[in-house]
């Protein structure tokens, strides 16, 4: 035993998990279609050779039936690599994390599923009445970036708070940082995580934004999300029970609700990201577990249908792969996986339900196959195994028995 480290490579999906059409997602594929697009522009193939060592082409290859376009000819991986289908109902954020760190949700997350008029009346007068507010904007489904374009002049007309949702289990409020408030907003969305506690919504989300009709409207880094608690005991409270440390790095702590982590490092952007891992490894010791989440790929790129902006930050972060691979230690663990889909091709701009990959690599490793993992919890299994951990209530590992 020595550290696991496990990267989420936010909404990276493979393509459409086998019950797709119940989402109406029958056909998305996050990485085969963001290589499509690559193969056929003039900027050519997606160029991925790090993570084609980690297994990533391989295992979309595995999932799919056939590589993707540009991947015609892979070597061979030098870890364990496969994909992953999830077994609770939805495509969110917090599910997808907590179900690789052991706790399958049972039930779904609850959803506003109206395009227009999305929140019911008594919510929304709770929530201008006791946060003193003179109304909401808003209201509907809407894309965060399209509607403070569309709303933020009257925004800051009026003091009114920007309130919308999508597809997933989420409340989200828009406010401009410097008229608003952020302290205020942040105020906001405690008192709206109360207001929903009858409602089982996953998330409760901050979306500060500055600018004005004038220069345009952009959003922060100051997000924050508070995300209902895990329901049972995950990976994370289970290694800090045993006396380990958990390192929740970028909005990994936001989504477990604070629970289970022992360090919480805030950093915006993948290459903060990936410094902050970096330098967590300096730091950590033998029964550590840090876990990133890289939340570019699905918030700029995903989101916003950018499908070449989403190619360029694989191709970046692979480019700094070789800088992990050196810090790792004979006995590290390194897992890499996703929590959900968002293909950039897709219809709208909702997460999409999809397999996402499961990779494993390790200088102990012998390099395989995985397969299909029934559940995203083999991952958080395998590394509880690694990390000597009694097993989880969920999945089941795919290392090697000692």
């Amino acid at each position: 035993m020595s550290r696991a480290i496990w990267l989420v490579l936010d909404s990276l999906g493979l393509g459409a998990a086998p019950d797709a059409a119940h989402y109406g997602d029958e056909g998305a594929d996050t990485f085969g279609h963001i290589a499509e697009a690559c193969a056929a522009a003039a900027r050519g193939p997606l160029r991925l050779p790090n993570f084609a060592r980690l297994g990533l082409p391989q295992a979309h290859a595995a999932a799919q039936g056939r590589p993707a376009p540009g991947f015609g000819t892979m070597p061979a991986p030098e870890g364990l690599w496969g994909y992953a289908m999830e077994r609770a109902c939805g495509k969110d954020t917090p599910s997808g994390h907590w179900e690789t760190a052991g706790v399958v949700l049972t039930q779904p997350f609850g959803i506003f599923g109206r395009a227009e008029h999305s929140f019911p009346e008594p919510l929304l007068q709770a929530l201008v009445a006791q946060g003193r507010l003179p109304g909401v904007l808003g209201n509907c489904h809407a894309s965060g970036t399209e509607i403070i374009e569309r709303l933020g002049a009257e925004h800051l007309r009026s003091g009114r708070p920007i309130v919308y949702t999508s597809a997933d289990s989420v409340f989200q409020i828009a406010a401009h940082e410097e008229a608003f408030g952020l302290e205020r907003l942040y105020g906001l969305c405690e008192l709206a995580r109360k207001l929903l506690a009858d409602y089982n919504i996953g998330r409760v989300i901050a979306r500060p934004f500055t600018g004005t009709a004038e220069t345009g409207f952009s959003r922060t880094p100051h997000r924050h999300d508070y995300a209902l608690p895990p329901p049972a005991p995950t990976l994370f409270d289970a290694l800090l029970g045993a006396g380990g440390e958990v390192v929740a790095i970028g909005k990994i702590d936001d989504i477990f609700a604070h629970r289970g982590v022992s360090r919480s490092v805030a950093a915006h952007g993948h290459a903060a990201l990936f410094d902050a891992t970096l330098a967590a490894l300096s730091q950590t010791g033998s029964g550590s577990l840090i876990a990133t989440n890289f939340v570019d790929f699905d918030s700029v790129y995903g989101h916003r249908r950018d499908v070449f902006g989403y190619a360029a930050a694989l191709e970046a972060l692979d480019a700094r792969l070789p800088e992990l691979f050196a810090a790792l230690r004979a006995g590290d663990l390194l897992v890499l996986s996703a929590d959900h889909g968002c293909d950039p091709t897709w219809p709208g701009s909702d997460h999409t339900r999809e397999c996402v990959p499961a990779l494993a690599f390790g200088r102990a490793l012998a390099p395989r196959a995985l397969g299909r993992r029934d559940s995203f919890a083999d991952l958080g299994q395998s590394m509880a195994a690694h990390l000597g951990l009694p097993p989880l209530a969920a999945g089941r590992s795919f290392l090697p028995s000692a």
